[in-house]
């Protein structure tokens, strides 16, 4: 209750000062999430209902994407504010996404995948697929999920299942990029129109083109939460943070559930909840700051080593596949966390050091 009232007196450009938050943790409970929601269709099949789907008319996996593109559209949007230059932009982006991507995918690639396929060795190394899988999984538009006689006796014989996010990721990157060009965030006017705009195209398709091409259909989707990011940081000096008005979001979502309304009151819901328990709580959970930040790692090993679970001890229920998968995910996400991602990090800190 203390922290409700104090919070009245907050707005979210306050509490959001600095980087002391517990978004790190925030995401490293999502990319759980999703490790945990793709359990079922993994060990009993695609087509099996994930947890959530019933009650709320989306997957928990669904769920914990949205608050990734929530997060997302908050800090691009912040980061080019903070720093509106593209190649700097493009430079941040590109290292945060591409070094742990390429390395989980050569040791998915050429270290499991030689251990577990059906193929002769020769024959495995020698078929284009491999290639094909690093050069189209790197280039995102395209991903190929499967590796030639790799885990073709699973329940669910896909190797890659949660990369296909990441080019609507990097497309909305894009978007940000494009306003922050055109001046969005020095101009209010000029933001407002751009949101604006994006809201009467997300409309336009919602009434009359859903379901006319897959790609754009989940683009039309996951750009809904990376804009409420963004239209969260454009609100920040004028958002109060308390939990009453999270309850009052989650209860217009439920009054209007099943309305034409009702994705974008859940997102907007989602979104608040998400900023409140990033920003308001303080104390001991900040300490996960000083751990490091595995959410991604988690979420790039957790489906191959989810199936390597099954190939190895057959068939099990969704809750024992997460037992076995979460352990050796989150290890492979530590080592790539010190190891790959973070020394990338650190390189563009260096080079921004240098430049100046």
């Amino acid at each position: 209750m203390n922290i409700a009232l104090e919070a009245w007196a907050m707005v979210l450009g306050d509490l959001a000062q600095g980087r002391d938050n517990n978004l790190n943790l925030i995401r490293a409970i999502a990319a759980t999430a999703v490790l945990v929601s793709h359990a079922w269709p993994i060990a009993l099949g695609g087509g099996t209902p994930e947890p959530l789907s019933a009650l709320t008319g989306r997957s928990l996996g669904t769920w914990a994407v949205d608050v990734f593109f929530v997060i997302s559209g908050f800090l691009i949007a912040a980061s080019f504010s903070r720093r509106p230059d593209a190649g700097a932009f493009l430079s941040a982006r590109s290292l945060r996404l591409f070094p742990g991507l390429f390395v989980s995918l050569l040791l998915v690639a050429f270290v499991m995948g030689p251990l577990v396929t059906t193929l002769p060795l020769a024959t495995y190394l020698n078929d284009p697929d491999l290639s094909w899988f690093m050069i189209r999984n790197m280039a995102l538009v395209s991903p190929l999920y499967t590796l030639p006689g790799v885990f073709e006796t699973n329940p669910y014989p896909t190797v890659e299942g949660s990369i296909w996010t990441l080019v609507h990721e990097v497309v909305c990157y894009m978007g940000v990029l494009a306003i922050g060009l055109l001046g969005a965030f020095r101009n209010q006017r000029k933001m407002a129109a751009a949101l604006g705009l994006y809201a009467v195209a997300w409309t336009a398709y919602a009434v009359i083109g859903e379901g006319s091409h897959a790609k754009i259909d989940a683009l039309h989707r996951l750009s809904q939460p990376f804009a409420i990011g963004v239209l969260f940081f454009f609100l920040r000096a004028r958002l109060p943070m308390t939990v009453w008005a999270a309850f009052g979001l989650w209860g217009m979502a439920f009054v209007f559930a099943g309305s034409a309304i009702a994705s974008l009151l859940q997102t907007a819901a989602l979104a608040y909840t998400v900023f409140f328990l990033a920003y308001v709580p303080r104390g001991p959970l900040l300490a996960y700051n000083r751990i490091g930040d595995y959410s991604y790692g988690i979420y790039i090993y957790a489906f191959p080593l989810q199936g390597l679970m099954i190939w190895l001890f057959g068939p099990m229920t969704p809750g024992m596949n997460i037992l076995l998968s979460l352990p050796i995910t989150l290890m492979f996400a530590i080592l790539s966390w010190h190891l790959v991602e973070a020394p990338s990090l650190a390189l563009l800190r260096r080079r921004s050091v240098l430049s100046v």
